[in-house]
């Protein structure tokens, strides 16, 4: 098999320690030379120094955890060549698994170009992407601690959240924070909804009619604490987020759009808003050349069905695994798109839920806005929607035909007859 990189290395990268693996080639003869550092900082600038010493020219490891960032952050330093193979694409044969073995696997491999290297973006967009995601956590951690005070209040007898649509908002707040100060009477805390409430004070006064002990004020005064808590952290996320598209966009390269320029773009797409805009070129950033076609974008998210035939027969067609947070996210926002009147993404869900159900239409939809913003990241293009009508104005003759058919299911028979369009 021919020789790609003559001198490389490959690492089996773990938690304390990475084992490397020096391949050289030198006319037809391959000497190999391994070796042991730890993954402190001192053990791998002894790392790159080894790897310089025997004029490696390109390093591969496997993505271990978060196991391989900090080897990656030392060794891109350096005048080498990074690949970051997925560890399941370069699964060594079952059989005698060492760290030295695993080592030269992956230096053989990457000897002959066999492996495929996986998107790692620039620091900046490593950085947006790792506030965004801890924003998403932080969200989902304050979801929670809403719902444990529901219970609490459930416990307590209190049902307000079958009157009011949010128990931390405006009106719930006040009547949270009279019943942890100690009043009882339905009818006080009644009065502290806003008038803007739809539920009727009779109802509002049934509603907070219950049995509130110390036990249930001291819970729900401790879960308030941890809503305000996340809430203040989630705006201190924003703050930092904006702060760092401003100095992204002062340093940006030539031939490179604004990162604001490119959320105000997304935007335009039916169910993206700006926090979604945000995370979606957090995760896949604003270089469309990385991903060859739009169908490897899909792919790399995992939005696109996984081939497992066998026989002449597929046996699963279950979603590839992929980037989470991209793939849930893209589904929030082909959820609202389905919404949207007169919009080609709510066509397309509701041509494709009549046939394969609302889970497999909704991320068809996903798919299909990853692809608009590939081709608009790529080309530079606006958002144009295809419309509605969209599926009847290309397939008017498939139309026709599965009209026919429904008729001849309900056992009635049709003859057309074209009418002549006016002139």
């Amino acid at each position: 098999m021919e020789v790609i990189h003559p001198r490389c290395a490959g690492l089996d990268v773990h938690k304390d320690t990475v084992v490397g693996c020096v391949r050289l080639a030198v006319g037809g003869n391959v000497s190999r030379e391994t070796k042991t550092f730890e993954t402190t900082t001192s053990g791998l600038l002894s790392l790159s120094a080894w790897l310089s010493e025997h004029g490696c020219t390109h390093v591969a490891m496997e993505a271990t955890g978060v196991y391989w960032k900090p080897v990656w952050n030392i060794l891109s330093d350096g005048a080498f060549e990074l690949v970051l193979g997925n560890a399941a694409h370069i699964k060594n044969v079952p059989g005698r698994k060492t760290d030295v073995g695993d080592a030269v696997w992956v230096a053989d491999l990457l000897a002959h170009g066999l492996i495929r290297s996986s998107f790692v973006p620039e620091q900046e967009i490593v950085e947006l992407r790792e506030l965004l995601r801890t924003r998403k956590q932080l969200i989902r951690q304050q979801t929670s601690h809403v719902q444990r005070l529901q219970k609490t209040l459930e416990a307590a007898n209190i049902k307000l959240d079958s009157a009011i649509s949010d128990i931390v908002g405006k009106s719930g707040r006040a009547m949270l924070a009279a019943l942890i100060s100690g009043e009882t009477n339905p009818v006080k805390l009644a009065a502290l909804a806003d008038r803007r409430v739809k539920a009727s004070p009779q109802r509002l006064r049934e509603a907070l009619r219950g049995r509130v002990t110390q036990h249930h004020r001291f819970l729900l005064h401790l879960h308030l604490q941890h809503i305000d808590f996340t809430d203040a952290a989630i705006e201190d996320i924003d703050r930092r987020v904006e702060a760092l598209i401003v100095h992204m966009d002062k340093e940006v390269k030539a031939g490179q759009a604004p990162f604001r320029t490119l959320i105000e773009l997304l935007k335009t797409i039916p169910g993206i808003a700006v926090p979604a805009a945000q995370a979606i070129l957090s995760e896949i950033g604003r270089d469309m050349s990385r991903f060859p076609t739009a169908a490897h974008l899909v792919s790399w998210t995992g939005l696109c069905p996984r081939n497992d035939e066998s026989a002449g027969k597929r046996r699963s067609t279950r979603l590839r695994k992929g980037n989470l947070w991209l793939k849930t996210l893209l589904v929030q926002c082909a959820w609202a798109a389905s919404r949207k009147k007169d919009s080609y993404f709510k066509a397309q869900y509701y041509r494709l839920c009549a046939r394969r159900g609302p889970k497999k239409a909704v991320c068809a939809v996903a798919a299909s806005i990853l692809t608009t913003i590939y081709h608009m990241l790529k080309d530079g293009t606006q958002f144009t929607d295809l419309g509605a009508d969209h599926f009847d104005r290309r397939s008017k003759e498939l139309k026709v035909k599965r009209l026919l058919t429904q008729l001849q299911r309900l056992g009635f028979g049709a003859q057309l007859t074209a009418i002549p369009e006016s002139s």
